[in-house]
């Protein structure tokens, strides 16, 4: 086909506009979480981190939260974000759907020893898992690792199978929602995450008189920070860099760690999450 002088002009114009949009669009970073907790609550704990890397990295940063733990995933697996907080579970499952091509960089110190907890009213007569049996029980998300892959792998173990045992099993989307179906009564008993557990209580947000912990699961590796394969080595190094530089004896610094319930980041690596993966193929969750 031949093009005229003006066609081929118009061409190059838009190819040049393609590429300044795309060299415009590589300036800003991307980062999102799963929605453990409300959005406002994500914007709450993240946002001084996305300034603190904005300065680390020299470039814009941003962060967005996503509705649903799956939207996280398949953020990173499709390249719309460039940094991720997975848990361990929706670590797996990204690496999964991409193939092998999601890079653990940095975990918090808590996640080489995390554990999930069991809660119920305190006159409900729970005072054991076993005490489940025929109960209304709420976990978090699916695809949460502490809210619902953990405490599943542990009922497992101790001959409780949760769609047989339990009169309802309800999924309350997020650990602090999972808090709250305990303590309006709509469940008998929920599983979550234990650093939320304990921030809870840290604020007077539940009265432990009313509602507590019956039973605390095994520790076991959860989450990280995650980047896709095809970053940059040397932008994968400077991400994971940033977090790991993160120092308590920094007031800045520790008001970041502080909202991440974290005392400081360390470096992860792939090989801590196989467990994980055994855990849900057995629970039949992969």
């Amino acid at each position: 086909m031949n093009l005229t002088r003006r066609n081929l002009s118009a061409l190059l114009t838009c190819a040049a506009l393609g590429l300044g949009t795309l060299a415009q669009a590589q300036t800003v970073f991307r980062v999102t979480t799963i929605p453990e907790e409300a959005a406002t609550e994500q914007i709450r704990k993240f946002t001084p981190l996305a300034s603190y890397l904005e300065q680390a990295l020299g470039m814009k940063v941003e962060f967005t939260p996503v509705n649903d733990y799956p939207a996280a995933v398949e953020a990173l697996v499709n390249k719309k974000v460039d940094l991720v907080w997975f848990g361990g579970f929706t670590h797996v499952q990204a690496n999964i759907r991409s193939g092998g091509k999601i890079v653990p960089l940095a975990q918090r110190e808590e996640d080489t020893r995390f554990q999930s907890v069991f809660i119920a009213k305190t006159d409900s007569g729970i005072k054991s898992l076993q005490d489940m049996k025929g109960k209304q029980v709420s976990f978090g998300s699916q695809s949460s690792t502490s809210g619902h892959l953990m405490p599943r792998s542990f009922l497992l173990e101790a001959g409780i199978n949760p769609e047989r045992d339990f009169r309802r099993i309800a999924y309350s989307g997020a650990h602090d929602a999972t808090i709250a179906s305990v303590v309006s009564g709509r469940v008998d008993a929920a599983a979550l995450d234990i650093t939320v557990w304990r921030k809870f209580v840290s604020e007077n947000k539940v009265d432990t008189k009313a509602v507590d912990v019956f039973y605390t699961t095994p520790g076991f590796f959860n989450y990280n920070w995650s980047v896709h394969a095809d970053m940059p080595k040397a932008q994968q190094d400077r991400v994971k860099a940033a977090l790991l530089a993160l120092d308590p004896a920094n007031p800045q610094h520790a008001e970041i760690l502080r909202l991440n319930r974290a005392t400081r980041y360390i470096e992860t690596k792939p090989e801590n999450y196989k467990g994980l993966e055994a855990a849900a193929r057995s629970a039949g969750l992969l």
